[in-house]
């Protein structure tokens, strides 16, 4: 009786797997040179997270800056690809094969232009938006787009002024207090994932940035766009 009883129990034990880890992935460019620049907050996004959680970003792994940690008693992993922007998917790609996980355990933090600065948009899946960084990504997805992305808002460039030269500017002081101040509610909005997941944290964190995106746009007294 007491031999099957422990059977059981064993059987029960093992067929509890815990929840396949998390990946976050923000990108950027490497260097110097690029540190601070609106097409870096995906970087800026890893690294307060990392910070926040206290996770160590101390290992080169797949062609990343790399770190993992536990949050909530979820296992995280924390990448930034070492790729130059637009060739991101050589590391995406062979992370979340190496770790054997399903595209929506996964989300890619990055800039976008039609946010304004500071603005955060949590989306269960999507397009690439023109953003090449993007392209790469869903290409080493195998053209595969259901994953997770937070939108992370840089504003629009001023006049004529050419996009490029536009992302790989710093922001003003006045920018960067919105987007540090976006960052810290990016924190909230990705323990909120690794706890509920996507769907159920991206409802509530996207009203909220909604209210927000109206309010800096009436501010700064510039046409809306749609939030989506």
């Amino acid at each position: 009786m007491l031999s099957k009883f422990l059977h059981q129990n064993r059987c029960l034990c093992t067929s509890i797997q815990s929840p396949k880890p998390w990946l976050f992935i923000g990108l950027g460019n490497p260097g110097d040179k690029f540190k601070g620049t609106r097409h870096n907050v995906g970087f800026n996004m890893i690294d307060t997270f990392a910070e926040s959680q206290g996770i160590a970003m101390d290992t080169v792994f797949c062609k990343a800056i790399f770190g993992k940690g536990v949050v909530d008693g979820v296992s995280v992993l924390l990448a930034k690809p070492q790729t130059y922007m637009n060739l991101s998917g050589e590391s995406c790609g062979p992370l979340a094969a190496y770790y054997k996980l399903p595209l929506n355990r996964v989300v890619v933090f990055h800039d976008d232009m039609d946010l304004p600065a500071g603005v955060l948009r949590l989306q269960p899946k999507g397009g690439h938006g023109s953003h090449n960084g993007m392209k790469s990504v869903i290409h080493h997805f195998r053209g595969n787009r259901e994953f997770a992305r937070l939108r992370i808002g840089i504003g629009k460039p001023p006049g004529q002024m050419d996009p490029k030269a536009f992302l790989l500017q710093k922001f003003n002081a006045t920018a960067q207090e919105r987007i540090n101040v976006g960052l810290k509610e990016g924190v909230i909005a990705l323990k909120e994932v690794v706890a509920k997941g996507v769907e159920e944290s991206g409802r509530r964190f996207n009203i909220e940035q909604k209210y927000k995106y109206i309010k800096v746009a009436d501010n700064d007294d510039t046409r809306l766009r749609r939030f989506d």
